[in-house]
């Protein structure tokens, strides 16, 4: 049998199982009866276009998109040298202002003071560069 819509594309299974995941979460959440979920999961599976998995999800609404998540992690400081430099540091100092501390025998912990401030350095350097990423703003090395 020849298809008459040339623009048609073909659903692969890993788009079938991504619909059947929302109708699912769709089911779970009470958005769909089980005889709903049931009729369209037979529909999913049934499905050789795109455009007929679509319409199965239609009605439902959209998941937000996830949300960043902690800026300074192992993979960031992989991909930025800068951020490495920066970071390193910033322990370098908090080492010094530490010991320079403990060998003056103050009683009063004053380096918890720059200490803050380095670590919001850190942070704020690590949440720009994540923003300028995903906004495909050019990151300067």
């Amino acid at each position: 049998m020849e298809d008459t819509h040339p623009a048609r594309v073909r659903a692969a299974d890993a788009d079938r199982e991504r619909v059947a995941t929302v109708v699912q979460s769709a089911g779970s959440e009470g958005r769909l009866t089980l005889d709903e979920v049931e009729e369209r999961l037979t529909h999913v599976y049934a499905a050789r276009f795109t455009d007929e998995l679509t319409v199965l999800t239609a009605d439902l609404p959209r998941p937000a998109p996830p949300r960043p998540g902690f800026p300074l992690t192992r993979e960031a400081l992989r991909r930025h040298p800068a951020l490495r430099v920066h970071l390193a540091v910033v322990v370098a100092v908090a080492v010094l202002v530490i010991v320079r501390w403990a060998v003056l025998g103050a009683g009063f912990f004053w380096p918890a003071f720059p200490l803050f401030w380095l670590a919001v350095s850190v942070l704020v350097h690590a949440r720009v560069r994540s923003f300028r990423e995903r906004t495909g703003a050019a990151v300067p090395y």
